[in-house]
């Protein structure tokens, strides 16, 4: 809808403080990337660059000058005559990115951009994407499954739940002061105690029984690098998973089968939950 490829049923799609609802997508400004890149096969990395820029009649010459600048901004020089088939993933990525730049649209919509590709290219190309945008400052609507992704690269997140915003906000509004159970169990991990949230890194498990505390049975532990994570199993039903670092882990010394009290710090209680 906001490319204008969908109608909507209702509202406006609003652009630059004009009504965009009506206008057909090559007149509203929008450069879109989609998941799966929609290269043209048959175009090397400069003819999928200077695409857009051909079909608006541009002459020859700022054509050119154009692709120059966006293959160095990408850094595809060196593949500027190659065939999106002979590039890896994140090249393909980044020539996609150069393409919807090339119109210098108003909006950069960004739609799962590397949702096709591995968790390490993934890590590079969002921080040369947060470089990008400092270097370019388009507005970018960019959207994403990733919750690590939106918390690393927004200001502003809106979160979309059954085709229903829960909240809007930035991601430290998001992480610490959620609105929904949805939310709180969205952006970021969580546990749930009874009728309390709290986040599974302020879960604080102890070897003695103490006051307002859930007496578990640990279920499995899980090394993760620097951090580990402690599947429990409540007495009175349910299960929960805590957060600590290796380090504490081996302070507490847990095993398997060992019986822990958990305690819940900076808990929620969200209205009608």
């Amino acid at each position: 809808m906001i490319a204008g490829l969908e109608r909507p049923d209702a509202g406006r799609v609003t652009i630059s403080g004009e009504d965009a609802t009506g206008l057909a997508p090559r007149k509203r400004g929008v450069g879109f990337v989609f998941q799966h890149y929609a290269a043209f096969k048959h175009m090397t990395v400069r003819g999928n660059i200077a695409f857009g820029l051909k079909i608006r009649k541009r002459p020859r010459a700022e054509v050119r000058a154009r692709v120059d600048e966006l293959l160095a901004l990408v850094q595809l020089q060196p593949f500027a005559d190659r065939y999106p088939s002979q590039l890896s993933g994140g090249q393909r990525q980044r020539m996609a990115l150069a393409r919807a730049l090339a119109v210098e649209p108003k909006v950069l919509l960004l739609d799962e951009p590397f949702g096709a590709l591995d968790t390490r290219v993934r890590g590079e190309l969002r921080e040369w994407l947060h470089r990008l945008h400092d270097e370019v400052r388009v507005t970018t609507v960019f959207v994403t499954h990733d919750q690590e992704e939106a918390m690393a690269l927004a200001d502003q997140i809106a979160v979309l739940h059954e085709g229903r915003i829960e909240q809007v906000g930035s991601p430290r509004e998001l992480y610490d002061q959620p609105k929904t159970p949805f939310v709180m169990s969205f952006v970021g991990a969580a546990a749930q105690l009874g009728d309390r949230w709290v986040r599974q890194h302020d879960l604080d498990l102890r070897l003695e029984p103490a006051a307002g505390a859930f007496e578990a049975r640990v279920e499995r532990i899980a090394r993760l690098g620097f951090e580990a994570r402690i599947e429990l199993q409540l007495a009175d039903s349910g299960t929960v998973w805590a957060q600590m670092t290796c380090a504490e882990l081996d302070r507490l010394e847990l095993e398997r089968g060992a019986t822990v009290w958990v305690m819940a710090d900076r808990a929620r209680v969200f209205a009608g939950d």
